[in-house]
């Protein structure tokens, strides 16, 4: 079957197990060690601020992190689980989040939720509902991210180009990519570089936002391929570098070395961004630049508990607690990342008062959920084959957004059919 050829296998095996039960939910020793499975090691310190917070309310159950690199997370956790090693309770994307819901390997929330009263609606409603799957809640979110215009002062003010602000459209960023580029220096307006951090095409043109709309592929509608030719427009004149010279040093590292004037990007790259001693002193933040609509991705992180695990009501403690205010606070204050709980984000806001990221929290209100599917990976990893070349200025771009539509509509059009 094809949900077996995607999987490989790897998370097949955990089925039956995960239908037998709780299991023994202590350790020799009369007390319970969760294990818990995460990728950012930039997060680990904070983590561990919560974990003492949790166990000073339950002194009996300890947690203990399994750092997993991100480049090797979803491989090693497909293993564990076909070997029955998986982390009690790990961290889960939007990505893949659909896929281990569907095969019966993340145990439901939805019944301790309303046991305990979580507070699932102080979190944003559009990451609660991606955590969701046929009606039944499998994740809690624990932080929030969206995409916004980063940008150089310095390099503004050696232009003479007046700062980007709400008002800016994407004819702006344009306008102001082209004054920008200076050849001699090589500086770039403006990475316009494929996305592979939250698909923003669609807000470029002014569509819904996704490129999931009525579960089939907006890429070949004709706004999509709007925004996209708008893309790659500033990357055949020269304003931004093509996607072929991104493959060593990414819109992100361009804008690090003060090479690209422009990037959108994630407000989680904050710390890194404010690690870098020139941009701390004149990187600037704006909100997503407006098409037809004004919008951008928000996304964010969930906990989730393995349903092999055999701790699994420790488990659900430690979730229940990493979704109040107490841990959402720590985690603010760590500054790694927006906290999804209501009325913490402060924390966050002054962890780092040299940027302005207020704006990454105002655009909570029209942010629309990243787009995913039950096999999100597999039409996701369509676009670079297809869209690269268009990327790298050597056109084409209106043909190769239609070949993606067509490609990923056959690809959900199987995945229904499982």
């Amino acid at each position: 079957m094809r949900r077996r050829t995607l999987l490989g296998g790897a998370l097949a095996a955990p089925l039956l197990a995960a239908c037998s039960g709780g299991g023994d939910d202590t350790d020799g020793g009369g007390g319970t060690t969760l294990t818990y499975g995460m990728w950012d090691p930039a997060q680990v310190p904070g983590m561990k601020k919560i974990i003492a917070a949790f166990r000073k309310e339950h002194p009996r159950i300890s947690v203990r992190i399994e750092l997993t690199p991100w480049a090797t997370y979803w491989t090693t956790l497909k293993t564990s689980m076909r070997g029955g090693t998986a982390p009690d309770v790990f961290w889960m994307n939007a990505v893949n989040f659909q896929l281990y819901a569907a095969n019966g390997v993340l145990e439901p929330l939805s019944g301790h939720i309303r046991s305990d009263r979580t507070p699932v609606g102080s979190h944003p409603e559009a990451l609660v509902k991606l955590y969701a799957y046929e009606g039944t809640q499998y994740g809690l979110p624990k932080d929030f991210d969206t995409i916004g215009l980063w940008y150089n002062k310095a390099l503004f003010d050696k232009a003479g180009i007046t700062y980007p602000d709400e008002s800016w459209t994407w004819d702006d960023v344009r306008d102001a990519a082209a004054e920008l580029t200076d050849p001699h220096e090589r500086v770039h307006g403006f990475a316009a570089e494929m996305d592979r951090q939250g698909k923003i095409y669609p807000a470029v043109c002014g569509a819904d936002g996704y490129v999931l709309k009525d579960g089939r592929s907006g890429f070949g509608e004709e706004r999509s391929i709007e925004g996209l030719r708008f893309l790659t427009d500033m990357v055949d004149r020269g304003w931004s570098p093509p996607q072929s010279a991104m493959v060593e040093s990414v819109g992100r590292v361009r804008y690090w070395s003060e090479k690209v004037a422009m990037n959108y990007d994630l407000s989680a790259m904050a710390g890194q961004m404010y690690a870098v001693p020139a941009l701390k002193d004149h990187g600037g933040i704006a909100v997503l630049p407006k098409g037809r609509r004004r919008a951008t991705i928000i996304h964010g992180l969930a906990n989730v508990i393995s349903a092999k695990s055999r701790k699994k009501a420790a488990a659900w403690q430690f979730v229940h607690f990493m979704a109040g205010r107490e841990a959402a606070e720590i985690q603010a204050r760590e500054g790694v990342t927006i906290s999804s709980y209501a009325g913490t984000q402060d924390a966050w806001l002054t962890s780092m008062p040299e940027f302005d990221l207020k704006h990454f929290i105002e655009m909570q209100k029209y942010a629309v959920p990243y787009p995913s599917s039950k096999n999100t990976a597999v039409w996701e990893n369509l676009q670079y084959p297809i869209l690269g070349a268009a990327f790298s200025g050597k056109g084409g771009i209106e043909s190769a957004a239609r070949k993606l539509g067509g490609q990923m509509d056959r690809a959900l059009k199987e995945e229904r059919a499982v």
